[in-house]
């Protein structure tokens, strides 16, 4: 089993906790709370760790939907292998994959990747993230827009299609050395949307600490229910980075991040459309797009 699994039952897990009874409970929380634990330790253990019965940890695993703890154990012990590969180690595993399989077929699996992992985010619990997310971002003064390394390119295309919108977004960028700084002007209420994926940046998850601290609500769009941002959010969006290639997909991250802006774009009704139509007269005024001329009509192949 692959990463995708371990993080989609983490998921589960989170989803269903408040329907999880005593030992159970506390069975799923320290699965949560200690992956690595989960595939090194052996369930005897984890579940004196846990302070449960051993059976109890058989009992979560076939609430989940398993045959029982070794599978889940295996789906924990294949995600942490996946993570210590690290990106040279990925980029081994994909030359050798390509060799043997052709590029052909590597691109066709990547875009085959892509394509399921961007329709998961059509899913009722994925619906349900993406419309709460933009719910609390519509209703916010200031949407601060915050990502770092290959996230960053994900909240600036967000923080682009928002700027259609007026000044609601603010692009929080390390380029000048500013980072925070516009923070100082957040007033409680406001959003603070980070984006971050696996390997996280320590720099992203002390942002969203500090976001937290100055009262604003937290949105995040990340790969797990169990990243360091999903605990400090208070909506999150899940899109999925698995990938044959050696680099973590993105792809996935941009859709959701274009879903989150047109819904905030759909909610804000009327005012939303005023504030599209100034940008678009701007725009048309500066003569910033090259527009091509309509085509003339044609008729028996030459022009009327």
């Amino acid at each position: 089993m692959d990463f995708m699994d371990r993080a989609a039952l983490a998921d589960r897990i989170t989803r269903s906790f408040e329907e999880l009874p005593g030992q159970l409970g506390a069975a799923a929380r320290y699965v949560l709370d200690n992956p690595g634990d989960v595939a090194l330790l052996s369930m005897r253990e984890q579940a004196r760790r846990a302070g449960v019965q051993p059976w109890t940890m058989t009992r979560l695993a076939k609430r989940l939907g398993l045959d029982g703890y070794e599978a889940l154990r295996q789906m924990h012990g294949e995600a942490l292998k996946e993570q210590a590969l690290g990106f040279s180690g990925k980029a081994g595993a994909q030359v050798a994959r390509q060799k043997e399989g052709g590029s052909h077929a590597l691109a066709r699996d990547i875009a085959a990747a892509s394509a399921a992992q961007v329709s998961a985010l059509a899913e009722p619990a994925a619906l349900d993230g993406l419309v709460a997310a933009a719910e609390m971002m519509a209703s916010a003064r200031r949407i601060y827009c915050f990502g770092l390394r290959s996230s960053h390119a994900v909240v600036a295309h967000f923080a682009y299609i928002m700027s259609f919108l007026g000044e609601k977004a603010v692009l929080l960028d390390f380029g000048a050395g500013t980072g925070l700084d516009c923070l100082r002007h957040a007033e409680a209420g406001d959003v603070f949307f980070v984006v971050a994926v696996a390997p996280y940046t320590r720099a992203s998850i002390e942002a969203a600490e500090h976001a937290r601290s100055l009262g604003l609500n937290v949105v995040t769009l990340t790969d797990s229910a169990v990243s360091p941002l999903a605990a400090l959010a208070d909506q999150t969006v899940f899109a999925a980075t698995e990938s044959p290639s050696f680099l973590h997909a993105m792809t996935p991250a941009f859709a959701a991040a274009e879903i989150l802006a047109a819904l905030v774009a759909g909610i804000g009704g009327d005012a939303a459309l005023a504030a599209i139509g100034r940008t678009e007269s701007q725009l048309a005024t500066l003569k910033i797009h090259h527009l091509q001329p309509a085509p003339r009509a044609r008729r028996f192949g030459k022009p009327r």
